[in-house]
């Protein structure tokens, strides 16, 4: 349940999910998870070799070479990271904003966690120069700065950073003997593929860089958790990697059989797979740019949405107008707009940004329809804003923005 004032307004368990994808299970993909439901027995920590293998098949055919002994899968991304964090050490930089669900892992671990400004032009890496100035106050503070969370393809912005960014953030961290955790996520959501250069930090620090993937960005619903994570191939990879199954082991946190079975199949991107991911993003890459014309169009601002299934609004420009309505921070925003929208609206303040500025998540499998067989209709048409249903949902959207 997606938590409110009365529910203690923000703590982690409350926390925003991933935005859904709003789309029926792929029928393949549950025949067979369905055909092995009898299998009783979890993947052994870290995950089998069927699982494994997969992985790495699936990163090579992104330009990332992998050996199965070197990748490591979970139940989801969160105690992946959590096993990752706590397997490399020493306090740890994010940028800001980053998914709502990075800064507990530290906290959990307590380890502290420096939140850095991202650039102008996208999210999801920090400023080059915020970075170094960042490492270099901690370290004066008596910290031990050592690993930087990054994603390639952004939760909470949408956005993807641009090569010569990510280099330089890229650069910059391992000048500083920072390594570097690429959470990778949302890297098969692109709305315009041919038209969106995506690098892997992997690809330009091949030795500092470990990938994180969880397969609900793309592949696999997200009630059915599974994450990979693709280690550097040193003597200090190996390491880490037994430590990470350490504490993977210690929380007994596997991978379940018939999940494992489901998540090596679309690992494996047969063409259903391979279709209906693409399919779905351009969906949602459809819908996430009506929906910021919509933004744009009520007098906010929204970089463009790149990936995913949600666009990042900064509702600053309202801020007279919202404050008329009670509204004065984050908290109150992503209430307000929870209200009206009828969906999870979480604010800025759940993904490490200031209390004080009105910014918030929009996702758009909510405008996807109401029932399943209106959520299916979107995957067959040839324009997905033609359909009625979606259409409705867009303009009712856009009235609650144009409203303020």
């Amino acid at each position: 349940m997606y938590g409110t004032v009365a529910e203690g307004r923000g703590p982690v368990r409350y926390g925003p999910p991933a935005p859904g994808p709003g789309l029926p299970v792929l029928p393949e993909l549950a025949e067979v998870l369905a055909g092995a439901v009898g299998r009783t027995d979890p993947e052994p920590p870290g995950g089998g070799a069927e699982l494994r293998v997969a992985a790495c098949g699936y990163w090579l055919r992104r330009g990332l070479r992998a050996d199965p002994d070197l990748v490591a899968a979970a139940p989801g991304a969160q105690p992946l990271l959590f096993a990752l964090l706590a397997a490399y050490g020493g306090d740890i930089l994010l940028p800001r904003p980053c998914p709502a669900w990075w800064t507990p892992q530290a906290r959990l671990l307590g380890r502290p966690a420096y939140h850095v400004p991202t650039p102008a032009e996208c999210g999801g890496v920090p400023d080059p120069y915020a970075l170094l100035e960042t490492v270099r106050r901690v370290r004066a503070e008596g910290g031990l700065p050592r690993i930087l969370v990054l994603s390639v393809a952004d939760d909470p912005t949408a956005t993807v950073a641009p090569p010569e960014t990510m280099r330089e953030a890229c650069e910059a961290a391992v000048g500083e003997g920072l390594h570097i955790i690429s959470d990778e996520t949302w890297r098969d959501t692109l709305h315009r593929p041919h038209d969106t250069v995506l690098f892997s930090p992997a690809e330009m620090c091949p030795d500092d860089v470990t990938v994180l993937s969880d397969l609900a960005g793309a592949l696999t619903p997200s009630g059915w958790p599974a994450a990979v994570a693709r280690f550097p191939a040193t003597e200090r990879g190996v390491q880490r990697r037994a430590r990470a199954l350490d504490v993977l082991t210690a929380l007994g946190s596997v991978v379940a059989g018939p999940v494992a079975e489901a998540a090596a199949y679309a690992l494996n991107e047969p063409d259903p797979v391979a279709v209906r991911t693409r399919r779905a993003a351009a969906v949602h890459g459809s819908v996430a740019a009506a929906a910021h014309r919509s933004v744009l169009a009520a007098g906010a601002f929204a970089r463009p949405p790149q990936a995913g299934r949600h666009l990042y609004a900064d509702l600053d420009p309202l801020r007279a107008r919202l404050a008329a309505r009670g509204v004065t921070d984050s908290m109150e925003l992503e209430e307000y707009l929870t209200a009206r929208l009828g969906a999870p609206a979480p604010g800025g303040h759940r993904f490490g940004d200031e209390l004080g500025a009105l910014r918030v998540r929009l996702a758009t499998g909510p405008l996807l329809g109401a029932s399943p067989e209106q959520r299916a209709q979107v995957l067959d048409a040839a324009d997905p804003l033609a359909l009625a249903h979606v259409a409705e949902a867009l303009a009712a959207f856009g009235s609650v923005l144009g409203a303020l």
